[in-house]
């Protein structure tokens, strides 16, 4: 299990570094889609290849960021009920819906999203727009979304058994986001400093 656990803790890391890698991302995607308004407006001009810039980095925004999503807890879930229950519990729920729910459905999607992306990288498909990009990178990053969910997946099943088992400490899966006290407070303190 330690071997396991250590295991975890790599995956852990590693979706941290692409969660942080996402960001900057988004920073350029802000950039790119501002940046592209203000020379559409102002100069009457534009081009689909910048369009298509900013859908591939939503796209890499969304795909990779749900592995970090999940490593910080921050997926959407129906707290009402089971924040109710024991820690013990909960780790039950997550083991369940893990098991059945999260790797079989990322699984699907891998096995699914792998051919379709090797085809376009094969095929060198472009896009079909004037002045458009190359399309294999999106779609490969579809099977490597998956893959890094999917390990993320492993990582937190992992964590909820060594929980049980005594062996990790709840708080290394427990939402990692302020909570709303926390950010009031932050706010308050904020304005103190003015």
């Amino acid at each position: 299990m330690k071997f396991l656990i250590s295991l975890s803790r790599f995956i852990d890391a590693l979706n941290e570094k692409i969660g942080h890698l996402v960001s900057w991302a988004l920073l350029a995607a802000v950039l790119i889609c501002t940046g592209n308004a203000l020379i559409r407006y102002t100069f009457n001009s534009s081009s689909n290849g910048w369009l298509e810039i900013q859908w591939y980095l939503f796209s890499a925004i969304f795909l990779l960021g749900t592995s970090y999503t999940l490593r910080r807890n921050e997926h959407v879930r129906i707290d009402v009920i089971s924040g109710r229950l024991s820690k013990r519990a909960q780790a039950w729920i997550d083991i369940f819906g893990f098991l059945f729910f999260l790797l079989p459905m990322t699984g699907l999607i891998l096995y699914m999203g792998l051919p379709y992306a090797m085809e376009s990288i094969r095929s060198q498909e472009m896009s079909s727009n004037a002045g458009g990009l190359i399309v294999w990178p999106a779609k490969l990053l579809i099977p490597i979304g998956f893959l890094m969910l999917s390990l993320q997946g492993v990582s937190e099943l992992i964590k909820r058994v060594g929980f049980l088992l005594g062996m990790v400490d709840a708080r290394e899966f427990e939402k990692h986001a302020a909570t709303p006290e926390q950010e009031i407070e932050a706010i308050k303190n904020a304005n103190n400093l003015k």
